[in-house]
């Protein structure tokens, strides 16, 4: 079975777990974030477009097509993303809480980077999801990772 067959199970699991310790603690979010919804991107892509995964906190990039092209992965459950410099090719995904994703954009990192907002204390930059949509209708197929799942 390929592994992710596996994956939104365990996210609906993931978020069964979230469900049930927001009820026992009315007013607290328990949105899971950061670390894990970066792996759970990453994983996803590298399943769903046939890439090969660089070593973890690889600076720019976190991907590689099998033709060579570096890609910095995205994922957000969010209204924004953000980035610390111009990735070659960024791809970025809508993690659904049933464990599938949903493409926000996929394209040229220099199209993407044009549009992101002032430096932030952290040392990133913001883009929102509405824009990346948007910037998304002028990519053409040929400069898209193709979906392999």
């Amino acid at each position: 079975m390929n592994p992710i067959d596996h994956i939104p199970g365990i996210v609906q699991r993931l978020y069964a777990l979230v469900g049930e310790l927001e009820e026992h603690f009315p007013g607290r979010r328990f949105t899971p974030d950061g670390h894990l919804v970066g792996s759970l991107g990453e994983v996803l892509a590298s399943c769903y477009y046939d890439l090969e995964l660089l070593a973890a906190s690889t600076e720019r990039h976190d991907a590689r097509t099998r033709d060579g092209r570096l890609v910095q992965v995205k994922a957000t459950q969010g209204r924004s993303v953000a980035l610390r410099s111009e990735p070659d090719h960024l791809l970025v995904l809508a993690l659904l809480r049933d464990g599938t994703i949903d493409e926000v954009y996929n394209g040229p990192g220099s199209l993407a980077w044009r549009r992101v907002g002032p430096l932030q204390k952290n040392g990133a930059c913001p883009l929102a999801v509405s824009t990346l949509r948007r910037l998304m209708e002028e990519v053409p197929e040929s400069s898209r990772l193709p979906k392999c799942v």
